[in-house]
């Protein structure tokens, strides 16, 4: 039983490490788009997120493949729920101005 309830919670940390990772990321597109370094926010966002999951997937696998399999699926699940719920945000209509005609008037 005591297994069971470690592999549960093995699972729901790797979603919340796929849910800081995906959606760090999801956050850097949306800063680095209207900043003046982008590439300071990728590096430095990239960095951070690949640390903070190295690490937390380090620590919940143990040495076991099963929870390293266990932690991998939860981040994974977590890449489509974040998928799915940014989807909805970024769907906004895109407004067009109309062309104006820069031809000589005759």
């Amino acid at each position: 039983m005591n297994e069971i309830v470690y592999m549960v919670f093995v699972f729901t940390a790797g979603l919340v490490l796929g849910i800081l990772f995906f959606g760090g990321l999801w956050l850097t597109v949306k800063k680095a788009v209207i900043s003046q370094s982008p590439a300071l926010w990728f590096i430095g966002s990239f960095l951070i997120r690949v640390s903070i999951t190295l690490v937390g997937v380090y620590y919940l696998s143990q040495g076991s493949w099963k929870n390293l399999l266990i932690s991998v699926t939860g981040f994974i699940i977590a890449r489509s729920i974040i998928i799915y719920k940014t989807k909805s945000i970024d769907e906004k209509p895109i407004v067009l101005k109309k062309e104006t005609s820069h031809e000589a008037k005759s």
